[in-house]
């Protein structure tokens, strides 16, 4: 008689995989990293073959298990997701996903007034740079910047975004920043957030794209980094004005100029067509979607 697939062996492989590691695996799972290989093994014996090459200090997924990943983990996931369904569908959690300059410099400072209407509701939050996975993540609803196009999502506007340029006021008043051919003689804080300086000069200057690029530059990945060293006056930053409104309003960063670079991407509030939302992640949504803009 043949034995019976190892279920609880498949679920941490697909956490193996997930995480091309076997010690984050054991973090997700709340195990030990000899527990996660033990359940591999497992698997490996009733498959009859390898799934990952092992050495001193990682594990290398073999070509038979990232077939077999591609074909099991879709119906893993709708497992998941039917469990987690029928589980919670009178729960009071909600699970919320964003960027983290997002969750520091707008979220945070609203989050209390969620709370404080919905008492009942248990929040959790995410902050990453990473797409949430609506397949994959535990995420009811996701804040992203995109474009609003998505076929699989339901995507509803939360706010527009333009590239607003900000100083401090004592940098404005060193470099005498009256107009914006004056930044040649500033630093400009680049970010992958906002990578829009060639943009905005030929939008609002009279510099060449040669004298934009010879202009020194602080390049952070970071935008929340990037707003602190604009505040401490080492630069000036290209940001959105829905993560400046702490130090816009303290005084601490200025717009020296009006130049406003309208932008393609926004902020939206999502979560998967295919998943119906839960009282607790609707509460959120219609909560989100109401907020001023300022």
């Amino acid at each position: 008689m043949t034995a019976s697939l190892p279920i609880k062996s498949l679920l941490v492989f697909d956490a193996a995989m997930k995480h091309n590691s076997f010690t984050l695996a054991a973090k997700d799972l709340h195990v030990t990293p000899g527990a996660v290989g033990q359940q591999i093994g497992k698997l490996e014996e009733w498959l009859g073959t390898p799934l990952f090459t092992r050495s001193v200090r990682q594990v290398t997924p073999t070509s038979e298990a990232l077939n077999y990943w591609a074909t099991v983990q879709p119906a893993l996931s709708r497992i998941l997701q039917a469990s987690d369904a029928l589980r919670q569908r009178q729960s009071h959690e909600v699970w919320l996903s964003m960027p983290p300059t997002m969750a520091a410099k707008w979220f945070a400072p609203r989050m209390a007034d969620f709370l404080s209407q919905h008492p009942d509701i248990s929040l959790h939050l995410d902050t990453s740079t990473a797409l949430a996975d609506f397949h994959r993540d535990r995420v009811d609803l996701a804040i992203r910047y995109f474009d609003g196009a998505d076929p699989e999502l339901t995507a509803e506007l939360l706010y527009r975004d333009e590239a607003r340029l900000y100083c401090s006021p004592a940098y404005a008043k060193e470099l005498k920043l009256k107009t914006p051919d004056d930044l040649k003689r500033a630093m400009l804080i680049h970010t992958t957030f906002h990578p829009h300086w060639l943009q905005w000069m030929e939008r609002f200057s009279h510099l060449s794209a040669a004298q934009v690029k010879a202009i020194p530059g602080l390049h952070l990945d970071q935008a929340i980094m990037a707003i602190e060293a604009a505040r401490r006056s080492q630069g000036v930053v290209l940001c959105s004005a829905v993560l400046t409104e702490s130090e816009v309003e303290d005084g601490s960063l200025i717009e020296p100029f009006e130049g406003r670079l309208e932008l393609s991407k926004a902020f939206y509030v999502t979560h998967h067509k295919a998943t119906a939302l839960r009282p607790a992640a609707l509460a959120l949504k219609k909560w989100l979607l109401t907020l001023p803009a300022g």
